[in-house]
């Protein structure tokens, strides 16, 4: 019984007997390019025609290799494409260009230290940007804290919209990562997070962006980013709050959210309101009856547990991919070591036939890995809009949260007017049973009813500014369902592109080496018959 494999039971004399054109054959075989051999690049796919006409003729779905090279051409991620929804978010923003680069390391102002050199420095970026419509360009010098300072003044003017996050500080990666690495790394992730910011259609024609994009200078930090200067004042100011001095917070301060430390007599309330409703059972005078958005926010909490599980199978994907390229090229490289061998022991033409097949399969072998490593980053760039949409889901929390701290705050400053109310009803009592009246009681009765008024604005404008929250979510999870639609039909079409078209090359590359050595099956063929 004969072996199934072609060169089974065929020793070096049934060799001799095939046709034999080995030195022109080896010679075209050695002058076609070689991945590994080869220095020179391969030739760059050649533009292909904007619409994919079907081939009734051909067996592929789409005709090659226009499919192939259009995917490989050109990327509809491109911020050059003007169809992208990315790229029209960023054509509707209020800049036409923002760069980061350049980073520079510097001393710390007034830094001193007793080691010579070992001063403390920073990294700063240049940020340059060209304002629509004038186009006049500005240059600036930030450093990371100045990032944070934009991003706190950016949470504070835009409660209730989903801020994008920016980049961590990341101090663990900064000590175990190479320096050079990790500024680059940085300085990639600032720049896209300034990118996010100017397309968002509330935060990218805001002063706060603008001034930190064109104003010259150091950039002064807030009053509000120093979280011991603070509690600081916060715990002085308790006291003369504990004595009825300053009890009622003005309206400017209501309108944010008390967890800044200022005042800790509004964080301490908030914090028991908060515990009445939740563990006590009391229902609170205010509570949140917009079912569409309760529905929303569940669905939306839905959304991120299937995202993270989706984000978590691109990446195993990925891993898969890399693997299978990995693998692919040992194997081109193991084929072509054993082409060596067969060229140097070669004493037979079936050897140097051997030796043939041996490159050819090599060949394509390792253009087969380079094409998956291709795929794969390909594969990265088109599911990445997974992990991208992941990340927005932390600035979602934070309007969510935005919108139940305004609510709480509401919900504090009613309950103190009910309970004010309540000791001046309690008062006025106990006055009345006195002839005349007790004027102490009338006197504390006149200060509870100037408290009240005081609590009475406060309440109007933190009800306003919870009102203000609620729209801004409302506009929000509108403008977020319009982009995850745009963004994932443009992931899910770029992804099955790319994977049809690297498919096509793979397999026409196994193709041609398959007719190349066609030779074996026939002969094989004749021999068991």
């Amino acid at each position: 019984m004969m072996s199934s494999s072609p060169l089974a039971g065929a020793g070096d004399g049934d060799m001799e007997s095939l046709p034999l054109a080995a030195a022109s054959d080896y010679a075209s075989v050695a002058s076609t390019f070689d991945p590994l051999l080869s220095t020179s690049p391969p030739s760059p796919p050649t533009p292909a025609a904007a619409a994919f006409p079907l081939s009734r003729a051909s067996s592929s779905f789409v005709d090659p290799p226009s499919y192939a090279d259009v995917a490989a051409a050109s990327s509809p991620r491109s911020a050059s494409s003007p169809t992208t929804p990315r790229s029209a978010r960023a054509a509707a923003s209020s800049y036409a260009h923002i760069a980061v680069s350049d980073p520079e390391t510097a001393a710390e102002p007034a830094a001193t230290s007793l080691v010579s050199g070992s001063a403390p420095t920073y990294v700063s970026y240049l940020v340059t940007s060209a304002a629509l419509p004038s186009g006049r360009r500005h240059a600036v010098r930030r450093r990371f804290r100045d990032f944070v300072t934009l991003a706190d003044r950016l949470a504070d003017a835009f409660r209730g919209h989903f801020v994008p996050p920016r980049p961590d500080k990341n101090t663990v990666e900064s000590q175990v990562m190479q320096r050079d690495e990790f500024v680059a790394q940085r300085r990639a992730a600032l720049e896209r997070y300034l990118c996010r910011l100017a397309e968002h259609p509330a935060i990218g024609p805001s002063d706060e962006l603008r001034v930190f994009l064109q104003a010259e200078g150091r950039m002064p930090l807030p009053t509000s980013t120093d979280v011991a200067s603070r509690m600081l004042d916060g715990a002085a100011r308790l006291p003369r709050q504990l004595l009825g001095e300053d009890a009622v917070a003005p309206p400017q301060d209501v309108v944010q959210p008390a967890k800044g430390g200022r005042d800790l007599l509004r964080i301490f309330k908030e914090l028991k309101q908060s515990v009445v409703t939740d563990w006590g059972g009391v229902k609170p005078p205010l509570v949140e009856e917009d079912k569409e958005f309760l529905e929303k926010k569940q669905k939306v909490q839905d959304w991120e547990q299937q995202l993270s599980s989706a984000s978590q199978q691109a990446e195993a994907l990925v891993k898969a991919q890399q693997d299978m390229g990995d693998t692919m090229g040992a194997l081109g490289l193991a084929f072509v070591k054993l082409t060596k061998f067969e060229t140097e022991e070669a004493m037979y033409d079936s050897q140097r036939i051997r030796a043939v097949d041996s490159k050819r399969i090599a060949t394509a072998a390792v253009k087969a890995s380079r094409t998956c490593r291709d795929l794969n980053t390909q594969t990265v760039k088109y599911l990445d809009t997974l992990h991208e949409h992941l990340g927005i889901m932390l600035s979602v929390h934070t309007a969510f949260s935005d919108r139940a701290s305004a609510l709480l705050t509401v919900q504090t400053l009613m309950s103190d007017l009910a309970s004010l109310q309540s000791r001046i009803e309690k008062l006025e009592a106990a006055s009345s049973k006195v002839f005349g009246g007790d004027r102490t009681r009338l006197r504390k009765v006149e200060e509870l009813r100037e408290t009240i008024r005081a609590t009475e604005d406060a309440k109007c404008c933190a009800l306003r500014e919870y009102e203000r929250i609620k729209e801004n979510n409302k506009v929000e999870l509108s403008r977020l369902d319009r982009e995850r639609r745009e963004d994932f039909l443009e992931m899910l079409k770029g992804y099955v592109t790319s994977q049809a078209a690297y498919a096509e090359k793979i397999v026409d590359g196994w193709e041609t080496v398959a007719e190349e050595t066609s030779g074996y099956g026939r002969r094989s063929d004749n021999m068991t018959s």
